[in-house]
């Protein structure tokens, strides 16, 4: 797996670093962040979703809380080669 390290929470504790990598083959993103709590996941089911889709977990998804800092490190939409502000940047010219 080609993964390239984007970006870690510079707020955080040592040992519970928020961390984003890119795949870079699939363009996903995996996110190690802090899992929602029971009372955050309800207030995502009561916000809704599209008509028709449920606001259910499955046992195999999680919902994970991202602070706002790690917004930075997210690449621009359609494959920007840099992320964050720069990849922004990068999208735009």
């Amino acid at each position: 797996m080609a993964l390239r390290f984007l970006g870690i929470d510079p707020d955080s504790p040592t040992d519970e670093s928020g961390t984003i990598w890119l795949h870079e083959e699939t363009g996903d993103l995996l996110i190690q962040s802090y899992r929602a709590t029971e009372a955050e996941v309800n207030d995502c089911k009561q916000a809704g979703s599209i008509p028709g889709h449920s606001t259910d977990v499955p046992e195999h998804e999680t919902i994970i809380r991202l602070p706002a800092a790690m917004l930075d490190y997210l690449p621009a939409h359609r494959g920007a080669e840099a992320g964050g502000e720069a990849g922004r940047a990068a999208s735009s010219t």
